[in-house]
């Protein structure tokens, strides 16, 4: 999206509940926003973790990229802000600094900022300076001056620009045509398409971001029928979800709205896979393979793919081979047992030793976290490998039932070690 100017919604959450909030984010997603920037600068901390829960929820529903403006009194503040998915997490100049160097540190520039209210004289010379010599280069500014010589002295600051803007005052394309301006969150936007909005700053000269096809529908090799088949699969996991089919028109949607869309060939009509259901699929990467029959594709699944409940539609064993062995592929084994855990938390079984853990509380697993990692200590001292294999898997058990009593999942952890690259 380099040099492309993004098209932000603008959310204020205080006091909003999370149904009302990931309704709102839904609808912006559907009509073509590139992405929403959902904010609620209470110092309260009660509010401030409440805020944190309804942004995870949204996340995980919505799967829109998104960045967040918090009051940080801590560093924690910002760390789970990051937990939530945000991409940048934009704060107040009245948050604590020592807690804003810790985020700048362990975070990196490009994904901590703060919002600037240019009404309160927070724009001047002498603000951008002791930001800048923190080391803060993304910036989200508010009531904004649209005067030349204000974004020319932006310009030459070095910031990377993000405007917050009503836009009852100012006009869109005089605001992302100065080079500065990475984009515009605003509330003008909801329930309208903005992908004509986009063609309109086409026309105006403004380069906008359009996800678009790198190889034309008319260069696919279609069955009889004049479909494709596309095989869809989970981003996270790797595990095939679905088998189903396109035709022109339910691709250039797909690639229009980052949602999959399908041809129902028993229907004969287009079909949004979670239209009724809510179980939408967010578009990672589309590849086609090396003949042009076959698309696949990555998503990051809500809820169920299939029509059954189940997570993927293909659950039904018809043969195994090799002895039966079981999958030891290191990212299928940590979600099986994960699913077990989780499968014994809602539904408890007698006898379960993983229920006798959740039975006991917290503290009791905390008290075997501990006592497994002093076993690991202990069998990396001694030449056998295999106990010190032992030790771990069973430390990795008990990890995972913390984080499964914490409300943690395998796609928390990859992210966090993903944002540390």
């Amino acid at each position: 999206m380099e040099n492309m100017k993004l098209l932000y919604a603008d959310i204020n959450a205080i006091s909003e509940n999370e149904e009302k909030l990931a309704n709102l984010v839904s609808e912006y997603q559907k009509n073509g926003m590139d992405g929403v920037y959902i904010y609620d600068f209470s110092t309260d901390g009660e509010v401030r973790e409440e805020f944190f829960s309804k942004l995870r929820k949204i996340h995980e529903k919505c799967g829109i990229r998104f960045k967040t403006g918090i009051y940080a009194g801590r560093f924690e503040d910002i760390k789970k802000a990051y937990y939530t998915g945000a991409e940048t997490v934009y704060m107040r100049l009245t948050s604590d600094m020592e807690a804003v160097k810790a985020g700048l540190a362990r975070f990196g520039a490009d994904r901590v900022g703060f919002e600037l209210d240019y009404s309160k004289d927070e724009c001047t010379e002498e603000k951008f300076k002791k930001i800048k010599d923190m080391g803060i280069t993304n910036i989200m500014i508010k009531h904004v001056d649209d005067s030349d010589a204000f974004f020319e002295r932006l310009k030459d600051s070095g910031f990377t620009v993000f405007l917050r803007d009503s836009l009852k005052r100012h006009d869109l394309t005089s605001l992302l045509k100065y080079e500065v301006t990475g984009g515009v969150a605003t509330t003008l936007y909801q329930g309208k398409d903005v992908r004509k909005i986009k063609e309109e700053l086409k026309t105006s000269g403004i380069p906008v971001y359009e996800a678009k096809s790198a190889i034309p529908f008319s260069e696919f090799k279609l069955n009889s029928d004049g479909l494709i088949p596309c095989i869809t699969t989970d981003f996270d996991t790797g595990e095939v979800l679905m088998l189903a089919y396109m035709n022109e028109e339910s691709y250039n949607r797909t690639v229009a709205t980052g949602k999959m869309n399908y041809y129902s060939r028993s229907r004969h009509e287009l079909w949004e896979k979670g239209d009724t259901s809510g179980h939408f699929q967010y578009v990672v990467s589309l590849s086609i393979d090396c003949d042009k029959d076959t698309i696949l594709a990555k998503v990051h699944q809500v809820g169920a793919a299939c029509h059954t409940g189940h997570h993927s539609c293909f659950y039904t064993d018809l043969a195994k081979f090799e002895d039966n062995r079981r999958e030891t592929g290191s990212l299928s084994v940590f979600d099986d047992v994960y699913n077990t855990i989780m499968d014994r938390k809602e539904h408890p079984k007698e006898g379960s030793y993983t229920n006798y853990l959740f039975d006991k509380g917290i503290d009791k697993i905390l008290k075997k976290c501990g006592e497994e990692s002093t076993e690991i200590v202990i069998a990396a001292k001694n030449p056998d490998r295999a106990e010190l294999r032992y030790e771990i898997a069973d430390y990795m058990y008990h990890l995972m039932v913390l984080m499964a009593d914490s409300g943690l999942k395998w796609e928390d952890i990859c992210e966090e070690l993903a944002s540390r690259e």
